[in-house]
């Protein structure tokens, strides 16, 4: 088992930078794909970047590609968003998730049923 634990949201102007922060505990997080989704009342829940298990590799949903960053740190068991250029569609609440790679390319973990374990979510606003 994987517990996830979010932090970092918090109220923003548009063009402000934040970092979420994931932590996570239970087990180590070194063989996971972790990744970043974000969700708005009455939609879905979309995919915003993940990264590989040794964090050499990196993809991104097109709406946020060139403003956030993924990133991860398996000593302190921690995954991060660097999230700047904030636009007010960025207002949602970010959950961090884990996965297992159970074939096929980890690339290819973009949808929510691909990850095994979440955390309980950020809220990020950001107001125009």
């Amino acid at each position: 088992q994987v517990q996830l634990a979010e932090s970092g949201g918090r109220l923003a102007q548009a063009g402000d930078s934040l970092r979420l922060s994931c932590a996570a505990s239970g087990r180590t997080i070194n063989t996971y794909v972790m990744a970043w989704f974000r969700q708005t009342v009455g939609k879905d829940r979309e995919f915003v970047a993940a990264i590989s298990w040794s964090g050499s590799s990196t993809i991104y949903a097109d709406s946020v590609k060139g403003r956030f960053t993924i990133s991860r740190d398996n000593v302190k068991n921690t995954e991060y968003l660097q999230m700047n250029s904030l636009e007010p569609e960025d207002t949602a609440v970010y959950y961090c998730a884990a996965g297992a790679v159970r074939g096929g390319p980890w690339h290819r973990m973009t949808r929510d049923r691909d990850y095994d374990y979440w955390g309980q979510g950020t809220q990020v606003t950001v107001s125009s």
